[in-house]
């Protein structure tokens, strides 16, 4: 038998091995999407920074971020299977569970604080929530803020048949508010950097749920039942590549609005800077993990949808939020 050298036979194991692995098929991403609560802000900056930073390729995914319209339409989106996940509020997804049974629910929460809010301009003779009777409050059809309105009012001591609201994009919300087209706007608090600037000279008066005493989980990851059920694994990849994308938004705002703003030339870069600010102060809670959802807290907000509307059906928090995808 002739000599082989060393050298020859690690040199032919790599070229077999390299022939092997080039045979062998390239396993596909998984494609899903993921819809927002309302168009493409500041605010949803950290899908970007995931994407830009690799974090869902990593987790063999490629994701495409969907425009929303309000997050009581993101969840029917999700339920009825045109969206793989959703950005969309708690108390919206308890509603949908009692009263339309739509099989979606919670995976992760990332406004761990009530952003819920409604904005005047200083004059406009709004200055407390009673205040609000007999006045016209613009919103998306759809939205969070309206939906969770009749507990604001009851706890705010108002009435809430007195109040007229008015539909309205999300994008047209800040001018309709600086032109005095509406009395006031619903809007969450990470909108205030937006509408701070087109109000301008002008002051905002803030009106927030949670100034009324409301405690309650508000945005997170919605998932619907049958996605829970047949994938699993799917589910805790996009959540674990989302909050690597928000941790990283949340401790560099800057950079992240300039991710964002390369996915949506539109966008101020000051503006989508200033609505992470906010995210963070919404998002952080001391001591717990970033998406991390407490039962307790879980309950609280399906107390608050239940104090102020009658539910068909009654909801547990196994029903509307799933604890098993925040390590």
């Amino acid at each position: 038998m002739p000599y082989v050298s060393k050298r020859f036979l690690k040199y032919a194991a790599a070229v077999l091995s390299a022939t092997f692995l080039s045979a062998a098929p390239a396993i596909s991403a998984d494609k899903v999407n993921i819809i927002t609560d309302a168009g493409f802000l500041g605010r949803h900056a950290y899908y970007f920074v995931a994407i830009q930073k690799g974090y869902y390729k990593a987790e063999n995914l490629e994701v495409n971020v969907v425009r929303g319209q309000g997050s009581a339409d993101g969840i029917k989106q999700v339920a009825a299977g045109n969206a793989t996940f959703g950005f969309a509020d708690a108390g919206s997804a308890v509603l949908g569970r009692a009263n339309d049974n739509l099989p979606v629910r919670v995976v992760a929460i990332v406004y761990a604080r009530a952003p819920h809010a409604i904005y005047a301009l200083k004059g406009s003779g709004i200055e407390k929530p009673k205040d609000l009777e007999g006045r016209r409050i613009a919103n998306p059809a759809g939205g969070a803020i309206p939906k969770l309105f009749p507990a604001y009012a009851k706890a705010a001591h108002i009435d809430e048949s007195k109040v007229n609201w008015v539909v309205a994009s999300s994008e047209s919300l800040p001018g309709l508010l600086a032109l005095g087209r509406v009395d006031a706007i619903g809007q969450f608090t990470v909108g205030e950097p937006r509408l701070k600037k087109d109000a301008a000279p002008k002051e905002l008066v803030e009106l927030t749920y949670s100034d009324a005493g409301l405690d309650f989980y508000s945005n997170g990851i919605v998932a619907s039942e049958t996605t829970l059920k047949n994938n699993p694994d799917l589910v805790k990849r996009f959540v674990r590549a989302t909050l690597k994308g928000l941790k990283d938004t949340l401790e560099n705002p800057a950079e992240a609005a300039k991710i964002m703003q390369q996915a949506h030339r539109e966008l101020d870069v000051g503006i989508a800077e200033g609505e992470i600010v906010k995210v963070r102060s919404l998002a952080t809670v001391p001591g717990t993990p970033l998406g991390h959802i407490d039962p307790k807290r879980a309950q609280s907000t399906i107390d608050v949808v239940k104090s102020a509307f009658s539910m068909k059906h009654p909801v547990t928090v196994q029903d509307v939020f799933d604890t098993r995808f925040v390590e």
